[in-house]
């Protein structure tokens, strides 16, 4: 087994000791089948005596929910303390998602962790592959949830090893948020293929004095959550079968290469480093750009500061079709007693539930992630207020995770720099992702 590179060093030492065995250079999520409704029958069954005990507790929620999501929060613990009153959960708001995984190591280093939490979805197969989170499905059995019913990749994004560790809480995905408005008066659509972006390029960018005045479309290059889906659908692979480095791959350099030649041709923008995001979005708002793949927790705010009305496309595919899930789940910390745990549950089962799911999502601003919930009236109401979510729900379940490895948030910097170079400094992708690979190829080593 490894030693994870950011656990406190006594966490190291103990969890060394206490884990039989951790995931190494996995992949692969568990399936949702893996924790289904009754279908896996040699998982541990909870503690049916705990489900109806009435013996108060106190448990704390720590939570990155931003200022916009607190009433929303709020309402929703309020009703939960309804239902349950023996059961009391005190918020603690932990700051951004860097601030509350450091807080929560620290916790756990010094065995004193909150009962439920949430973990944003790239760091969960870290935190799991360490053994500090619960796996659900003991709970998930006794009480018959179906999890079918939560889109394929969401839940997907908080199982790891075959267990279910979380399930999708706060949910957002990249998507192309565009100026409907004067994509209509160029009489032309979002591409959805590859191959129908360069017709779009050359009827949306404008230049004059061959200087770009309105570019096509903007791709972030600050996070790799925004480009790892055009890696992948271009064919390529972030690693290989064998958990080696494939960003040098021919088929893995397409998008890059794509993106070079947009961004010299002028009809793409790239922004990196701080402000970029802002700019963009700038840039947009005034514009100076047609279209931004964005995340889709930021329709609410561009359709209040446009000008404009505002659509979402989905990614445009190639090889394949995807977007990657963002936001962050919630999960149970495996240090919490059994009855502390099982009000944990309750709480992430009541936070998740389909008959609160739109409600909870249009109050903090995030996608919905319950099939049925949509079907409903009030899920038919939700989209007659936000159309602008078709595009993503008319492709549900193609939204994926992350790749789920532990190292992800490491080597992931790795290429990410790659992109940067090209932003600012005119530098060939190509020529500089053999040398990316080396380096993460080496981070891997420690994670065999």
């Amino acid at each position: 087994m490894k030693t994870l590179k950011w656990l406190n060093p006594v966490l190291a030492i103990i969890l060394t000791l206490t884990l039989a065995a951790c995931g190494g250079n996995t992949n692969t999520a568990g399936s949702a089948d893996a924790a289904g409704k009754g279908n896996n029958s040699s998982a541990p069954v909870a503690d049916s005596g705990l489900k109806d005990d009435t013996t108060p507790v106190k448990i704390q929620y720590w939570h990155a929910h931003g200022d916009a999501q607190i009433e929303g929060l709020n309402k929703m613990i309020e009703a939960f303390q309804a239902k349950y009153p023996h059961i009391t959960v005190e918020p603690v708001f932990q700051g951004g998602y860097d601030d509350l995984h450091k807080k929560l190591q620290a916790a756990v280093a010094a065995g004193d962790v909150p009962a439920v939490t949430n973990v944003e979805v790239a760091s969960l197969p870290n935190f799991a592959d360490s053994g500090v989170f619960a796996d659900l499905t003991p709970w998930i059995n006794r009480d018959a949830v179906d999890t079918n019913d939560f889109a394929k990749g969401m839940l997907q994004a908080y199982a790891y090893n075959g267990k279910q560790f979380g399930f999708p809480l706060i949910v957002s995905t990249s998507v192309f948020v565009y100026n409907k408005t004067l994509l209509d008066q160029l009489g032309v659509q979002p591409p959805q293929t590859w191959d129908k972006i360069e017709a779009f390029n050359e009827k949306v960018t404008e230049r004059k004095d061959g200087k770009t005045t309105r570019y096509a479309f903007a791709v972030p290059g600050w996070d790799t959550w925004y480009y790892d889906p055009w890696l992948i659908n271009g064919g390529g692979q972030i690693l290989n079968e064998e958990g080696q480095a494939a960003v040098d791959t021919p088929e893995s350099l397409r998008y890059v290469q794509n993106f070079q030649k947009w961004i010299k041709d002028g009809s793409m923008q790239m922004g990196y480093g701080k402000g970029a995001s802002d700019n963009m979005r700038q840039m947009f708002l005034g514009g100076q750009i047609a279209m931004v793949e964005h995340t889709s927790a930021m329709l609410k705010t561009y359709r209040e500061n446009a000008s404009f009305e505002v659509g979402v496309s989905f990614l445009p595919g190639d090889k394949t079709r995807t977007s990657n899930i963002g936001g962050a789940g919630i999960v149970i910390m495996d240090g919490a007693n059994d009855l502390e745990k099982e009000a944990a549950w309750k709480f992430v089962e009541f936070m998740t539930a389909a008959e609160n799911n739109i409600g909870w999502a249009e109050s903090v601003g995030y996608l919905p992630t319950r099939k049925s919930a949509l079907e409903t009236e009030e899920g038919k109401a939700y989209f007659g207020r936000w159309p602008q979510y078709k595009a993503v729900f008319d492709n549900f379940d193609n939204v994926t995770p992350r790749l789920q490895h532990p190292a992800y948030p490491e080597f992931s910097s790795v290429y990410k720099e790659v992109i940067g170079e090209m932003v600012l400094n005119q530098a060939d992708p190509a020529q500089l992702m053999p040398e990316a690979a080396k380096k993460m190829n080496e981070i891997l080593e420690d994670y065999e």
